[in-house]
């Protein structure tokens, strides 16, 4: 007796389908994706478009929507996405991400061009919902609380060189493109030997950028027997001590944060991006950005030790700021010929002080706790000082709206 055939259903790839989708209708009316969409599209963007050569009346592809591009990456920083490619995935299999783009088709080179290349709208933007929430009484700066964190660059050790090896690096590189120059004809098609030469130059650029930072740095450390190194694939980044107590490359990004002690929301009021290690001098550039984004000064300034520099206490002093920082073991010791140093010592010693810098944590680390923890910054994904910079102006406007997004569709 033979044995019985299974019965099976099999896909009939000849079989014609119509499909009516609406992922409008899965997502609740207050969910997230909404409600970033419509904020956004209450603020002025004409920034993102003043030199865009695209108008009407003209020929030429139309651009796609800024309030689309900037909800789509505000929305996937909130959910812990930092990555183009995978955005661009998700607008084709994923709800929220899919009713943002509905009807529009966007590819992750738009949404990493996008992200990178409008600093300065950023930043107006950002002072635009500072002036918003300032507005509406949400924002108060009797209380800012400022504190770094190191987030691991785009860059692997091995990549960083001393000149003698760059120099070889170099002489690769342009070995490399004229290689590429000569064998043009071998390309698969000039899109493909346009890519080639892009990449080719891309690298000795890269290279060249990296002894240029080499030579900057030895030219700082004058004498020293110790040789400096760049990186080849990001020369702004930087070897520095990271929160598990080891050496990679990466950024000192900066928060100032304002908010209640008591609790509540908060609101960052300042972003800051260095590849400096230490923290120490970076309060008066910050306490100066906050008074630039929100046309006033703080009452009460607070930081952890790392950040103490006499001459930030002084400047703090000279305009009417309260400065409330630890006093690190090197000063505890040591007496000040200045008036403002020691006032900040003998503040430190009084209960009020003691009181309200317990509020600091809460504060300032609950900006660095939501961008590592929820907002996937544990290690950034592009190059250079100012795209770094960007990608923490979007953070900082993803954690204000999320914190503030009820009160200002109000």
């Amino acid at each position: 007796m033979s044995p019985r055939k299974p019965r099976i259903l099999e896909p009939d790839h000849q079989q014609i389908s119509i499909r009516f989708d609406d992922p409008g209708r899965t997502l609740a009316p207050d969910h997230l994706a909404r409600t970033l969409f419509l904020i956004i599209g209450r603020l002025d963007l004409s920034k993102f478009v003043e030199k865009s050569r695209s108008v009407e009346g003209h020929a030429g592809r139309p651009l796609l929507s800024v309030q689309m591009k900037l909800a789509l990456w505000l929305y996937a920083i909130s959910q812990g996405v930092g990555s183009a490619r995978e955005i661009e995935r998700l607008t084709r299999s994923d709800d929220a991400y899919a009713w943002l783009s509905r009807g529009l088709e966007i590819s992750h080179h738009t949404l990493s061009d996008f992200r990178v290349g409008h600093d300065a709208a950023l930043r107006k933007l950002m002072v635009d919902v500072l002036a918003s929430l300032l507005k509406l009484g949400l924002l108060d700066l009797s209380m800012v609380a400022q504190d770094g964190t190191r987030v691991r660059a785009s860059a692997s050790a091995p990549s960083f060189r001393r000149l003698e090896s760059l120099k070889q690096c170099r002489e690769q590189a342009e070995l490399h493109l004229k290689v590429v120059l000569a064998t043009a004809d071998e390309a698969d098609s000039p899109g493909h030997q346009a890519t080639r030469e892009a990449k080719a130059r891309d690298l000795l650029a890269r290279v060249d950028a990296a002894i240029a930072t080499v030579n900057e740095l030895q030219k700082a450390r004058g004498d020293e027997e110790k040789e400096a190194r760049a990186s080849t694939t990001d020369a702004d980044a930087r070897v520095m001590k990271m929160p598990d107590g080891g050496f990679r490359p990466g950024y000192n990004l900066q928060f100032a944060t304002a908010g209640d002690e008591h609790g509540g929301p908060r609101t960052i009021v300042g972003v800051k991006v260095t590849n400096v290690g230490s923290d120490m001098g970076s309060v008066t550039p910050m306490i100066q950005q906050v008074a630039q984004n929100t046309s006033r000064f703080p009452m009460v300034w607070m930081a952890d030790a790392n950040h103490v520099k006499h001459a930030c206490i002084e400047y703090a002093d000279g305009i009417g700021i309260a400065v409330l920082m630890a006093i690190p073991k090197r000063e505890q010791a040591s007496a000040s010929k200045s008036r403002a140093v020691a006032a900040w010592k003998a503040r430190m010693q009084m209960p009020e002080a003691k009181r309200l810098y317990k509020a600091r944590a809460s504060l300032a680390e609950l900006s660095n706790a939501h961008a590592k923890g929820r907002f996937g910054l544990e290690r950034v994904l592009v190059r250079g000082l100012d795209k770094v910079g960007c990608v923490s102006v979007l953070i900082a406007l993803a954690f204000n709206l999320s914190q503030h997004a009820a009160a200002l569709l109000a």
